[in-house]
């Protein structure tokens, strides 16, 4: 059963986004890989999501920021009821030209929970929230739970209710600061109506920037069950086959522990110590076998091993993962697997959904893609202005040499190379 589906995220006025962008899940009418790619949203008017997207682009063109961006987004929402009143947002505005860099910066996504959509965002700068918005449809029609915006002349917020957000509204009101979303003050007053959109951000939104990289703790403390111990273990010898099976050892550890206030450094530092769980890998070949630990391993392999915990739980719980450079250190057949696992109804029964950006074309394929699942960033020279751009705004045709044309440069998203590199010389552009 599909509990919740990200079906919509827009940005606008961050980093290299000056203009309002929008990354689509909602599936377009093309009947081509639908049993797999696409899942029901049980919403006769939005009837499919695709199971994740693609994004492709030349370095530097804005693919990372918009993985920031729905970081950014992630921890207003959970922190922001808890900053010192003074604290300031580290918001990041489009800066080459001067009214943009004077302007807020806006994100909203659309989801589903449980057959209601939820359409949440808001507008923010640097010292403060200035917009803040949810529309509700439980069925077509939009029900306007709240709207808050900024008062132009410094005076208080000026809200308005909708009859279908229940609870007293006014303490919540009054108890949101300036630097504080009304959404994130409100739960945390027990607000129960608007629990659940917080806990998507809280629990259902899963975001890795910088390639993936985390700790391998999560991977570790899964080989203790059973079933997730196994589909780890399959994982790691589909990247190295000489991998027979992992297991956890005990060991003494050393944990150092601290809190960071801004301005002040790390404080009430503590230091413990304790068992540290630590992977160990047996390789067997010809007969004879060996133990290796985790930083014996290749990139690779420790990449792999590292993400496969967290993503068979964000299978296992139906969430969505959201992942900058998915390729790096990976091979491209692994990098295959992974997404051709989500892409499973039968490994990915709860409509878990991937997002990704990636420079390896090998994935541009027919037969693993949906054109409307493909999308591509753009940042002209002249403006350096990111744009979002989606793979069927070029009509592609069904069967279209897909990595053949993006190559040749026929859909974007592909560097401008100059003909000398580095020897100081003058260079033209191809």
């Amino acid at each position: 059963m599909v509990n919740a589906l990200l079906l919509e995220f827009r940005v606008r006025n961050y980093r290299s986004f000056r203009n309002e962008n929008v990354l689509s899940l909602v599936a377009a009418s093309d009947r081509s890989l639908e049993r797999t790619n696409t899942v029901g949203t049980g919403i006769p008017y939005l009837p499919r999501a695709v199971r994740g997207a693609v994004v492709y682009g030349a370095n530097a063109s804005g693919k990372s920021n918009l993985i920031r961006a729905l970081q950014v987004m992630r921890g207003i929402v959970l922190e922001s009821a808890s900053v010192q009143h003074n604290q300031t947002f580290n918001v990041q505005p489009f800066r080459l030209d001067e009214d943009s860099a004077t302007q807020p910066t806006l994100f909203e996504v659309t989801i589903m929970l449980d057959g209601v959509r939820y359409q949440y965002g808001f507008e923010f700068t640097s010292t403060r929230i200035r917009a803040e918005w949810l529309l509700v449809y439980q069925k077509a029609k939009p029900q306007k739970w709240f709207d808050r915006r900024a008062s132009e002349t410094g005076g208080k917020d000026r809200y308005e209710f909708g009859s279908h957000l229940v609870g007293p509204k006014r303490i919540w009101h009054d108890a949101t600061r300036d630097n504080a979303l009304f959404l994130s003050a409100a739960v945390q007053l027990n607000s129960e109506a608007l629990a659940p959109l917080y806990r998507w951000f809280a629990e259902d939104l899963v975001v890795f920037p910088d390639g993936g990289e985390m700790p391998f703790e999560f991977s570790t403390s899964m080989l203790q069950t059973p079933g997730a111990g196994a589909r780890i273990a399959a994982m790691l010898r589909a990247a190295d086959l000489a991998i027979t099976s992992i297991s956890a050892e005990p060991r003494k550890g050393v944990r150092h522990s601290f809190k960071l206030q801004p301005g002040q450094g790390p404080t009430d530092v503590t230091v413990e110590e304790k068992d540290v769980l630590l992977p160990k890998f047996k390789h067997t070949v010809g007969g004879v076998s060996a133990e290796f630990d985790l930083l014996e391993e290749s990139q690779g392999t420790q990449k792999v091993y590292s993400l496969a915990g967290p993503l068979f739980d964000v299978l296992e719980k139906g969430r969505v993962v959201v992942i900058d450079e998915l390729d790096r250190s990976l091979h491209p057949l692994l990098v295959r697997q992974v997404i051709e696992t989500f892409q499973d109804p039968e490994l990915n029964p709860h409509g878990a959904q991937l997002i990704f950006t990636t420079h390896d074309t090998a994935q541009l394929d027919n037969t693993l893609f949906r054109r409307d699942q493909i999308w591509l960033t753009e940042k002209p020279r002249a403006s350096q202005v990111s744009e979002l751009v989606p793979l069927t705004e070029f009509s592609p045709r069904k069967g279209e040499a897909l990595e053949r044309n993006y190559l040749g440069g026929r859909y974007g998203g592909v560097p401008i190379l100059a003909s000398r590199l580095v020897d100081g010389s003058p260079s033209a552009e191809k």
